[in-house]
């Protein structure tokens, strides 16, 4: 697995993040560290989680797989924002809940520092100076290495950088946003401002919770049993069913599928593929309740779609742009005229 800096810092990440969500939760615990065993076999070192995943379950999981570890080979990232308890402070990104929850972080994890800590997204209830100030000074005390942010739109992304300039405050140095090929929506603003202002951008959902994993055709009804969309809807997932079997998804799906196929891949390798050469992605974060789930995904990595073969992904699931998304179009077409 090769590997990239993460935005404009010196810090080196391999191009596949592991997601720990599943975690705790669908995967036990002598499951999970195999998975993680096996990850660092093929060279990962990037691993993300958060304290709400299954209420800190996971940070626990993958502390305790720390312990067998040299803890500085890791790049180690968790996240802050979601409700953690009951209280009216057990939840948000105010000064009180941001210290609280990284020293919770730490105990789970059982280290002294985090690399990566990241807001969850936005919180319109608490000044951006509360946050970004506190941040600040986690990095300043050592106990964070770098900070990021996750789920914000383009302007709540560009208001925190430039906040943090003014201020002289430590600024993200990524953003972890949802980005597939059933939501480009992402490259609206997201990465362009991430290019501008020297992010990495670590995408999560690469494939949109299933259905970019080759197991959905346009001639079902419904989806299998027992599979993340077969549950969706009563979690509260948002790939719900009824909201992709529609035209669009199915020519996509038929697209990728004849594309996967002409690379000897899976599906699902080469939707990863995809995001690994798109512009401003730095390491897609790949979830894996399975060893067999994992081993899949790692195949994304270490080859390359052809420019043929990204131009039809693209074209697949180019999304229809109005006002003012469709600048860049209208500037193609009048270039020459001035």
């Amino acid at each position: 697995m090769e590997y990239r800096y993460l935005g404009k810092t010196g810090l080196q990440v391999s191009e596949l993040c592991l997601g720990t969500m599943t975690l705790g939760r669908e995967t036990s615990e002598k499951d999970s560290f195999s998975i993680l065993d096996r990850y660092v076999e093929e060279g990962g070192n990037f691993i993300d989680t958060a304290d709400v995943y299954t209420r800190g379950v996971s940070e626990e999981i993958v502390g305790k797989w720390l312990k067998d570890q040299n803890r500085d080979d890791y790049v180690v990232a968790t996240k802050v924002r979601f409700p953690m308890g009951e209280g009216p402070n057990d939840v948000g990104l105010s000064r009180k809940h941001i210290i609280s929850g990284v020293k919770e972080s730490l105990r789970r994890i059982g280290t002294d520092y985090i690399d990566l800590y990241q807001v969850h997204a936005w919180d319109p209830r608490t000044p951006l100076e509360e946050t970004l100030s506190t941040l600040n000074d986690l990095v300043r005390e050592g106990l964070v290495r770098y900070i990021g942010a996750s789920n914000f739109k383009g302007w709540q992304l560009q208001k925190a950088i430039d906040l943090s300039k003014q201020k002289g405050w430590e600024q993200f140095v990524c953003l972890q946003p949802q980005y597939n090929l059933l939501c480009r929506a992402t490259e609206y603003e997201l990465i362009d401002v991430c290019e501008n202002e020297g992010l990495g951008v670590i995408p999560w959902s690469p494939l949109r919770g299933g259905w970019l994993s080759g197991k959905f055709t346009r001639d079902m009804v419904k989806p299998p049993e027992n599979s993340r969309i077969s549950v969706a809807e009563e979690k509260g997932y948002s790939e719900t069913w009824d909201k992709y079997n529609n035209d669009y998804t199915w020519n996509l799906l038929d697209t990728l599928y004849s594309v996967a196929e002409e690379a000897g891949k899976t599906p699902a390798q080469a939707a990863i593929n995809w995001l690994l050469n798109s512009r401003g992605v730095t390491a897609p974060i790949i979830g894996a309740r399975t060893m067999e789930q994992l081993e899949a995904n790692l195949g994304s990595a270490g080859w390359s779609l052809t420019n043929d073969q990204l131009e039809r992904l693209n074209k697949a699931s180019e999304l229809f742009v109005s006002y003012p998304y469709d600048i860049d179009a209208i500037n193609q077409r009048t270039k020459g005229r001035e």
